[in-house]
């Protein structure tokens, strides 16, 4: 999983490393820009809202390179909890897997 860090209720979620398989990262990144380019389904994957905002503040490779981070996080944790994915609203902000 990538690098997290907690501290109080600020959770920072750090970056992608380049440990691991390069393949699996590579698939992850072609998946973001999928997701980017269809603007429609952003709904259907629960990540609307916070593509948005997103968009707003990062360069498009940027924001391809932080879904693909988000992507890994939510498969990362559907397959460590073992059960299928379900989405569930936090806030305006954004969505995380339950």
């Amino acid at each position: 999983m990538p690098k997290q860090i907690s501290t109080g209720d600020r959770t920072i979620l750090g970056k992608i490393s380049r440990r691991g398989n390069r393949y699996l990262r590579v698939l992850f990144v072609q998946a973001a820009c999928v997701v980017l380019v269809r603007i429609k389904n952003w709904e259907s994957y629960g990540l609307k809202s916070w593509i948005e905002a997103a968009k707003r503040r990062l360069h498009h490779n940027v924001l391809a390179i932080a879904l693909a981070n988000k992507l890994a996080r939510i498969a990362w944790a559907v397959l460590a909890k073992g059960r299928a994915f379900e989405l569930t609203r936090t806030d305006d902000a954004g969505v995380r897997p339950a």
